[in-house]
């Protein structure tokens, strides 16, 4: 018990990501692997606080607070941007980890992603930079659609005002009208269901959004219901039978995410870390929901899946 009392106490590491605990359990793996890369174990030599907004951006200025008043060791803020905005707003000094989908440097998190400066560094996982991607995925998967409802979360401004920008500018290129639909709640995402049941729009696109992730399973059981074909940012709706996914591997952004964070325990500044720009992509197609939509999947489409789930 002695020995146990003169040890030095473990760093303190806040993991904050935007959705639930019970949808982020890869994602957490994934940190933790890229934690484990540079010699840290959570509850060995780390602790961990994990902290889950569930997409209540709200309770943003209350945790940083009592982050930023506890002195923790790293700020590790995976995901959606307005975690990684909050910390800046409210500590020059603690080290902050980001894993952010749009341009740190427009953002104003970091001076250059070669020199970031400041106490902050992290990941850039270019997920809106895919928009117009996965869109024209959808269209070969559904080219005869005409009309593409767009359901977006207005909670995550920013997010949403990249991904309409993306989309519709796409959508031009590919000669498809756009329906805009709004969520930020389980009960408003069954509101736009209803919407889309009675305007009956040709396919649905589903911005990336960590709460969206979070009800993933209520995504993919309303267009199961509703039989109509969507396209998901991430493979874990895939997973649960939604039709197709396109964007960044998220598991090796929060991986990345872990990495700077132990590099940083040990001692390297945010300053010196450059801002590492993700380039693992996954393209994702359930093929048995693909069928039950009616939909036959070009063999040319199946031969670039990445994963193809039967």
């Amino acid at each position: 018990m002695v020995a146990r009392a003169q040890q030095p106490a473990m760093p303190v590491v806040a993991f904050i990501r935007g959705g639930s605990a019970d949808t982020s359990v890869d994602r957490v793996r994934a940190f933790r692997k890229g934690l484990s890369e540079t010699g840290f174990v959570e509850g060995q030599n780390v602790t961990v606080e994990h902290y889950w907004l569930d997409g209540q951006f709200d309770r943003l200025s209350t945790l940083m607070a009592d982050l930023v008043r506890r002195r923790v060791a790293v700020i590790a803020t995976p995901g959606p941007t307005p975690p990684a905005i909050a910390a800046k707003a409210a500590t020059a000094t603690i080290p902050i980890v980001f894993g952010v989908a749009e341009d740190p440097v427009k953002l104003g998190l970091v001076a250059s992603l070669a020199r970031p400066g400041g106490n902050v560094t992290g990941i850039n996982y270019f997920d809106q930079e895919v928009n117009a991607k996965r869109l024209a995925l959808l269209h070969e998967l559904v080219p005869k659609a005409v009309r593409v409802a767009v359901l977006v979360n207005p909670a995550d401004t920013r997010g949403t005002e990249t991904t309409l920008r993306d989309v519709q500018e796409a959508a031009r290129t590919i000669g498809l009208q756009i329906q805009v639909l709004n969520a930020s709640t389980s009960r408003e995402i069954e509101a736009a269901f209803g919407t889309l049941a009675r305007e009956r729009p040709d396919a649905l696109f589903v911005a990336g959004d960590a709460f969206f992730s979070s009800r993933r399973v209520q995504f993919v059981t309303l267009t199961a219901f509703n039989r109509i074909p969507a396209a998901f940012g991430t493979r874990e709706y895939v997973a649960v039978g939604g039709m197709m996914s396109y964007g960044t591997s998220l598991d090796d952004m929060y991986r990345q995410v872990g990495i700077y964070t132990g590099n940083i325990l040990k001692g390297a500044k945010p300053a010196d870390l450059p801002v590492v720009q993700s380039t693992k992509f996954e393209f994702v197609i359930n093929l048995q929901t693909a069928r039950l939509l009616g939909i036959d999947v070009p063999e040319t489409l199946l031969a670039t899946a990445d994963e193809v789930i039967q």
